[in-house]
């Protein structure tokens, strides 16, 4: 395990390695937020559509199946590790499509989390579905829960009032769909990630769950997005990843902030 610190307040870290045993070996109830973007599952040899180019759907070795058990019980240790770091009172949010978003969900509901919203997040410029033989994939669900049931969560609800969205304006109750379109060419000029998130996303995630100066934690740091948002936002940032090009991206894009 490589950690790196190079923030000058070092209030950003990234730490080569597998997110299980580097979050075993955090302190324990230390991190405001978590936001997951865990392997989909979808690497099956199948083909999409990119920039009008036929293109297959594979992403490396880390997104292809292991088999439903090992699958789930992957997630299973993944969620449990961080539940053990996450603080009583912090939150986690997780990424997913109907490859991976019900083993997801059926895991937080086993470790006894507390599902808060299941986040449809809308893609108006998704790509089209080549077999044409289904609805064409549109969207992601992102799940929101707590550690504990019964104690409290941060939501900067009036802060989400003010956001302006196509789906509820300013002034209305933020919606539990958010029209988010795909992740942008201008924000990959330091390079790409086959699964690289918008800064939008996860500027609506960590300001409504997370004050200034909190800790997030991202165990699948891929290209950096959630470090990113997280320093131009004023938090402290640990991300986690077993590929030293992706973390080498990701310090280029924080650095770049």
């Amino acid at each position: 395990m490589i950690m790196k610190r190079f923030s000058p307040k070092r209030d950003i870290q990234l730490i080569h390695g597998d997110c299980i045993a580097v979050l075993n070996k955090l302190p324990e109830n230390s991190v405001d937020m978590i936001f997951a973007d865990p392997p989909y599952f979808l690497s099956n040899g199948g083909m999409s559509c990119r920039a009008g180019q036929m293109v297959s759907v594979n992403k490396a070795d880390w997104d292809k199946s292991k088999g439903l058990t090992k699958d789930f019980e992957f997630t299973l240790q993944w969620l449990d590790a961080c539940k053990r770091v996450l603080k009583d009172t912090g939150t986690i949010w997780i990424s997913g499509t109907l490859h991976n978003i019900y083993q997801v969900g059926f895991g937080l509901q086993y470790l006894e989390y507390k599902i808060l919203n299941e986040i449809s997040w809308f893609k108006p410029n998704a790509p089209p579905n080549l077999s044409c033989r289904y609805f064409a994939h549109s969207h992601e669900t992102l799940l929101w829960a707590r550690k504990h049931a019964k104690k409290p969560h941060k939501f900067n609800y009036a802060k989400m009032r003010q956001w302006d969205d196509k789906i509820a304006p300013k002034g209305k109750q933020m919606r539990s769909i958010w029209n988010i379109p795909l992740t942008p060419p201008s924000e990959k000029t330091h390079g790409k990630h086959p699964t690289q998130k918008p800064l939008e996303l996860l500027k609506r995630i960590i300001i409504s769950s997370t004050d200034k100066g909190a800790l997030i934690l991202d165990p699948f740091n891929g290209s950096g997005t959630t470090g990113v948002v997280a320093k131009q936002l004023g938090r402290k940032y640990i991300g986690i990843d077993k590929d030293k090009k992706y973390l080498e991206l990701s310090k280029k894009r924080i650095l770049a902030v």
